[in-house]
């Protein structure tokens, strides 16, 4: 199968201050390449609790490119592919309001949630965090830092095509009860995953 892992890392709370964006590109199950760049905020203003989280500064991307910059490398590696990254809805709010913040177009692709996928192939785990399923699945993984978040997920997302004994990712979606996400031109529709079951009364 093949697909992109993407990960943000944000200034503040606000969903448009991307810092830093990591890539992985994966081809027939393996990671083939990888892609990583600071990214300067429009409104370059870091909150501190962000900063203890990635550890990215302000003074850190004042030479770094803005996003229009850095679109211009990113959109031919997601337009048209599968894009997966770890709690998606987070990355894909980050990403279509910083394209919104920068008059954009919106590409067009699909995306998989390997959070909603992990939650439905691995049921059991009291956690589904990033940081948890990598030290289970013994991934080494630095958290918060963009590329090695994507990395993890699409490890983590490879796992999960091994246990589930699927090959792409309409049977994975099929087998897990869950549906793809889509970014297109007028707009999006989330990713789902199983719903979880009412509590018998």
């Amino acid at each position: 199968m093949d697909f992109i892992a993407l990960d943000f890392e944000t200034a503040n709370k606000m969903r448009g201050s991307a810092c830093s964006i990591g890539l992985v590109q994966v081809e027939n199950g393996r990671i083939t390449n990888s892609y990583y760049s600071l990214i300067k905020p429009k409104q370059n203003w870091f909150d501190p609790f962000h900063t203890s989280i990635h550890g990215i500064t302000k003074e850190d991307v004042m030479s770094s490119p803005e996003f229009d910059e850095v679109w211009n490398e990113l959109f031919p590696l997601l337009a048209g592919k599968m894009v997966v990254a770890h709690n998606a809805s987070f990355d894909m709010s980050v990403l279509r309001n910083v394209l919104t913040d920068y008059d954009l177009g919106f590409p067009s692709f699909d995306y998989s949630c390997s959070l909603l996928a992990a939650r439905a192939a691995w049921p059991n785990l009291v956690s589904h965090k990033l940081n948890l399923l990598a030290n289970i699945l013994q991934i080494p993984l630095s958290h918060h830092d963009a590329l090695e978040d994507a990395r993890a997920a699409a490890q983590v997302m490879l796992q999960i095509f091994n246990d589930t004994n699927t090959v792409s990712f309409d049977t994975l979606h099929t087998a897990l009860s869950m549906q793809a996400g889509t970014i297109h031109s007028n707009g999006y529709t989330p990713a789902r995953g199983k719903k979880a079951r009412s509590a018998k009364r």
